[in-house]
C-alpha cells in the first residue's frame, strides 16, 4: 500500500499501527489494518471501474444486512483516489465451519432468499467479479437470464476470441431452448456470486456474506453456483430446502445456471473454461 492511500485511510480510522495483506482476491487487492480502535478489511482498487465496483458492493451489502437475514460486514467508507477507489469494511474473524455451521448457514440463506419483489433484475446494474452485469427489471425470468446474464457473457466472449461468433446461437435458439427448463419463479433476493470464497462463518458460528453481486431472481441460482466449485456439505443443502419447503434443482437448471458463470470465469480467466462452457451449450442449444 502506497503512502497516498494509507494517509487517505487514515483520515477515515487514525493512525494505522499495522497493515497486513490478505491474499485470496482476484480482482482487488486487499489488506487488514489494525488501529487502536479496531481492526478493518480494506480493499483497494486501481481499475477505472473501482470506484463503480465499489459502490455497487456497498449498495449490495447493505441490501442484503438491511433484511435482517444473514450478517454481511458492515460498510465504513468508500473513497476514491486518483486512479481507482478503497473500499473499508469491518473486519470479520472467521473460523472453519463445522456441520451446525452450515446448516444454519442453509436457514439463514433460505430467509434471504424469501425477501421477494415483482419482479426480476435490479435498480441498478452491478457488477460479477470485474464484469458488469445489466439487471433490467423484467416480469420474465428466462428472457431476463436470456437478455441480461448469458448474452452479455456470450458477446464478450466472442469478443475476446474465447467463442467464434458462430458458435453463439440465435436469440430464439436460446430462448426457446432454456424456457422448457426454468420455471417462473417469484423473484427472491440473491447474493449472486455464492462460491465458497464468497461466505465466511464467524467465530459466534454465524454465516457472513461477503462479495455479493445481487438482484432479485431465481433463488436457485444460489445453489447452482454454490456447486460448481464443489458444494457447501449436505448439511447445508439438507437445511436449506428444509426451511424453502421446495424441490432441489434439477440438472437442468444447474448447468444451465452454471453456464453463466462458467462464460463468467472464460471471460475473466481464458480458455480453459472453454470446453466447459462449450459441452453445456452443445448439450441445450444444438
Amino acid at each position: 500500500m502506497n503512502q497516498k492511500i494509507r494517509s487517505l485511510i487514515e483520515k477515515e480510522l487514525g493512525k494505522i499501527n499495522r497493515i497486513t495483506p490478505v491474499g485470496g482476491g482476484d480482482i482487488s487487492t486487499a489488506y487488514r489494518i489494525t488501529t487502536a480502535r479496531h481492526d478493518f478489511f480494506v480493499k483497494v482498487n486501481h481499475g477505472s471501474d473501482a470506484s463503480g465496483m465499489f459502490e455497487a458492493e456497498r449498495a449490495g451489502l447493505e441490501l442484503i444486512r438491511n433484511t435482517g437475514a444473514i450478517r454481511t460486514p458492515e460498510v465504513i467508507n468508500l473513497d476514491h483516489f486518483e486512479d481507482g477507489a478503497f473500499l473499508i469494511l469491518e473486519n470479520i474473524q472467521s473460523k472453519s465451519p463445522s456441520g451446525e455451521d452450515l446448516r444454519n448457514f442453509g436457514i439463514q440463506l433460505a430467509h434471504l432468499h424469501q425477501k421477494s419483489f415483482e419482479n426480476y433484475g435490479g435498480n441498478a446494474a452491478n457488477f460479477i467479479g470485474s464484469l458488469p452485469q445489466p439487471n433490467e427489471w423484467s416480469d420474465d425470468w428466462p428472457d431476463f437470464y436470456m437478455v441480461c446474464r448469458l448474452l452479455p457473457q456470450l458477446n464478450m466472449a466472442a469478443e475476446r476470441k474465447f467463442l467464434q461468433r458462430k458458435e453463439i446461437p440465435e436469440k430464439a435458439v436460446i430462448l426457446e431452448s432454456i424456457r422448457p427448463f426454468l420455471s417462473s419463479p417469484h423473484p427472491s433476493l440473491i447474493h449472486g456470486d455464492l462460491w465458497g470464497g464468497n461466505f465466511l462463518i464467524d467465530t459466534e458460528g454465524d454465516p457472513v456474506l461477503i462479495d455479493p453481486a445481487v438482484y432479485y431472481g431465481h433463488h436457485q441460482v444460489d445453489i447452482a453456483m454454490s456447486k460448481l466449485f464443489g458444494g457447501f456439505g449436505r448439511e447445508f443443502y439438507n437445511a436449506y430446502y428444509a426451511e424453502m419447503g421446495c424441490a432441489e434443482i434439477s440438472q437442468a437448471e444447474t448447468d444451465l445456471y452454471q453456464l453463466y458463470y462458467l462464460l463468467v470465469h472464460l471471460n475473466l480467466f481464458g480458455s480453459s473454461y472453454y470446453f466447459p462452457v462449450k459441452k453445456i451449450m452443445d448439450r441445450y442449444f444444438s
